[in-house]
């Protein structure tokens, strides 16, 4: 199939994008790498008045090491993520999770912004920056505004962007000594959207104790879901394997899933209450490690 008819306009810098965003509002989308967007207008699922390509705005193409976390700019290539040694050094949860997206060829394209702005509650990224406590920041008319992430994704497909404001930069806070982290998934085939995902962050400290916990689930609601149901049956408490079951089970209860005909929303809780616990193991494992416990 072919999209309808739109108008497409290529900026080369922040400040034209804007303006143009600013000029066209509703009507118009935003393409970086076109992975989710082109097909769907391909399949008239959208149909845009005005194409923005911002893949000539070379400055939203970045990775910086900050004092307190990593700032991607929003153009930056999911492969560029993959490959960077500071990410699998700074932020492993991120590092790890890249790779279940998609297919290189579909990372080699896809961008950190597209994937966050898009907000597929599938989406491994937006998970990933909900369990860091990460944010994004977004420019329109009135400046730059900082949205958390738990504000950010309010439904499918669906953001808190105003029609005038360009997601510049993505936020990934660092974590404190003695975390360790993990990412499931379970998709139908490799590379296949994900039926249900967990992010899962443990921070201990010298004797065991959870200080900090975040258990964030994609492909479990109408957006990721945080579920803080799990997480206080965590923090300031022993860790053991009783805590991460009791975790688990909370987790799963608090679920609404959609179903799909992928799979029932009684086969997605189940699949995440698994999927939690086995990624609340690991990573107390790997939290244990760091912590030389």
């Amino acid at each position: 199939m072919k999209p309808a008819a739109f108008a497409y306009y290529e900026p080369t810098t922040k400040a034209e994008a804007l303006e143009l965003l600013g000029e066209l509002r509703w009507g118009a989308k935003v393409l970086a790498g076109g992975q989710s967007l082109v097909p769907m207008m391909n399949m008239r699922l959208a149909k845009p008045e005005a194409i923005i390509d911002i893949n000539r705005v070379k400055e939203l193409a970045y990775i910086k090491e900050a004092e307190a976390g990593l700032m991607i700019g929003a153009l930056t290539r999911q492969r560029a993520i993959e490959r960077s040694r500071v990410v699998k050094k700074r932020s492993p949860l991120l590092a790890e999770a890249i790779l279940f997206v998609g297919h290189p060829p579909i990372r080699s394209r896809g961008s950190v912004g597209g994937s966050l702005a898009h907000a597929d509650p599938a989406a491994e990224l937006p998970a990933v920056l909900l369990a860091l406590d990460g944010w994004v920041h977004a420019t329109g008319p009135s400046g730059t505004r900082r949205i958390p992430a738990a504000e950010l994704f309010v439904g499918p497909l669906l953001t808190s962007l105003q029609p005038d404001e360009l997601l510049t930069e993505a936020w990934f806070p660092f974590l404190p000594p003695g975390t360790g982290t993990a990412f499931l998934e379970v998709t139908r085939r490799h590379g296949d959207f994900a039926l249900v995902g967990v992010a899962a962050c443990l921070t201990i400290d010298q004797q065991g104790i959870c200080t900090r916990a975040a258990v964030a689930l994609l492909g479990a609601g109408e957006t990721q879901v945080r579920s803080a149901q799990a997480e206080a049956c965590l923090v300031g408490y022993q860790m053991d394997g009783q805590a991460i079951e009791a975790a688990a089970a909370a987790a799963m209860a608090s679920l609404e899933p959609v179903g799909d005909i992928h799979g029932s929303p009684e086969y997605r809780k189940q699949v995440a209450g698994v999927l939690t616990r086995r990624a609340l193991g690991i990573a107390w494992g790997r939290a244990r490690r760091r912590s030389q416990l």
